[in-house]
């Protein structure tokens, strides 16, 4: 069992002793915590706060635990229901709610739930306020309203249908030549909202032609719910056999992205960003950020288009802080996580999936060849076991002064800035490893770069 207790919320494996796993007692102590907050922050004895949860097992007894805490300290509850992640926060923005909790575990496995947690703006709380929160449970700093003061819930089951309208008045969403394209697509909803959410956009869209694999929201997810290459193989069989234009990949709570070619082999997540980026920015002139363990092409589109590019530290909080500091007009992460401003500051699978058949649909071409047009890079993710006490700190600095003729970034860890690739070095905050994402050129480029740091922390801690 394990709680891990986080900025952005708290996740845990279901059962265990309370402290131990996210269990009832858990549920209700951190939903106290945060709507204290959340009282604090908004100057309302009874803040609105949306609450919506993905189709994991787990998910309805905890939606029912965190709505009735809420309920009991005095919120007023607008209850989604079933929903994705994205579509809370467009509803915690279009609802003029003062928070939100989201319900969810994202990739990891069934055992897993979490709660996440939104500021009044629909975008993840910042660190100041995560341990503001994790202070307020530590020390029960909380009260529970009185019978005249209780808070209500008012149920908005299918918010995503109003999510999904919202998508199709973004400007550069172009659902007549998307219907005109007549795409043959296979969706993998991997038993959660994605199942019905991703359908019911392409619908949306005009896109007639949709195989809906893992579509029941069960939460019994078919495979590894993580949109990774080897978890897709029968995805990638039925591609070939409905002899589809492309698949298409969420996780369980629609805020990851992945597309499948027309072959079966993989666009790749680093590419959703890439390529999305390219439509937004033909059409509409401006700068881009993604994380600094996200894909180089990225850098290299924006450029060709004229704007500046932007790393910012991993995590989607520090990448929309960038964004916002650089009036990026797209951005993301390199796992297939889209941000785009003129819907809201959230990754967002829905609002990627228009954008990219926009572009697809403009381009008149198959996803291989739309992906031979970019910059080839190949990533390699490697780790370093460390033993108990090592400065982690000191080790990445003597890192640092050994590649001091490159360029270095050391707003996350460190990032070694080659000719032709990069290397990026993190410590774990969960365990004692130090994480290595490297990219070149072709993949024994990017391998040669990790090993290359793997010597040198072996030279170094002897």
């Amino acid at each position: 069992m394990s709680l891990i207790k986080s900025i952005s919320g708290i996740r845990g494996t279901i059962g265990g002793k309370p402290g131990d796993g996210l269990t009832p007692i858990d549920a209700v102590l951190f939903t106290s915590a945060f709507t204290e907050w959340a009282k604090k922050n908004s100057g309302k004895e009874n803040p609105k706060i949306v609450v919506g949860r993905d189709a994991r097992i787990s998910g309805e007894m905890i939606a029912g635990l965190v709505c009735n805490t809420l309920v009991g300290m005095g919120a007023h509850v607008i209850d989604v229901g079933l929903s994705t992640t994205p579509t809370v926060e467009f509803a915690v923005v279009n609802e003029q709610a003062n928070a939100g909790i989201i319900l969810t575990a994202s990739h990891n496995p069934a055992q897993w739930n979490a709660l996440k947690l939104l500021n009044h703006k629909g975008e993840f709380i910042s660190a100041e306020t995560g341990a503001e929160v994790l202070r307020i449970a530590a020390a029960n700093d909380f009260n529970y309203a009185g019978i005249e003061a209780l808070g209500t819930v008012t149920s908005i089951p299918n918010y995503i249908g109003i999510h999904i309208s919202s998508i199709l008045k973004l400007p550069l969403v172009n659902k007549d030549l998307i219907s005109k394209a007549g795409f043959k697509i296979v969706v993998d909803g991997i038993n959660s909202t994605g199942g019905t959410a991703v359908p019911e956009l392409l619908r949306a869209l005009g896109v007639g032609n949709i195989t809906v694999l893992n579509g029941e929201p069960n939460g019994k997810f078919a495979h590894n719910p993580e949109p990774l290459p080897e978890h897709l193989t029968e995805t990638s069989k039925e591609i070939v056999a409905k002899k589809a234009d492309m698949g298409i990949v969420v996780d369980p709570d629609v805020d990851r992205l992945a597309f499948i070619n027309e072959d079966g082999t993989m666009f790749g997540e680093e590419y959703t960003l890439v390529a999305i980026a390219d439509y937004v920015l033909s059409h509409k002139k401006g700068n881009t950020v993604s994380n600094l363990s996200s894909t180089r092409a990225l850098h290299d589109i924006t450029l060709k288009h004229g704007g500046s590019y932007a790393a910012a530290a991993v995590g989607e909080v520090n990448v929309v802080m960038k964004m916002k500091e650089t009036q990026a007009v797209i951005g993301g992460e390199g796992n297939g996580g889209i941000i785009y401003p003129d819907a809201h500051y959230g990754r967002d699978a829905l609002v990627g999936i228009a954008l990219f058949l926009s572009h697809l649909a403009e381009k008149k071409m198959s996803l291989t060849e739309l992906k031979n047009q970019y910059p080839a890079y190949h990533m390699s993710k490697n780790k370093i076991d460390l033993n108990t006490g090592v400065n982690v700190d000191d080790l990445l600095s003597k890192i640092k002064d050994l590649h001091k003729k490159e360029k270095i970034n050391t707003v996350d860890g460190v990032k070694i800035d080659f000719a032709e690739g990069w290397v990026h070095l993190r410590k774990s905050n969960t365990e004692p490893i130090i994480r290595i994402y490297s990219e070149g050129k072709s993949p024994e480029k990017a391998n040669e770069y990790a090993e290359l740091i793997k010597q040198n922390v072996k030279a170094i801690l002897g």
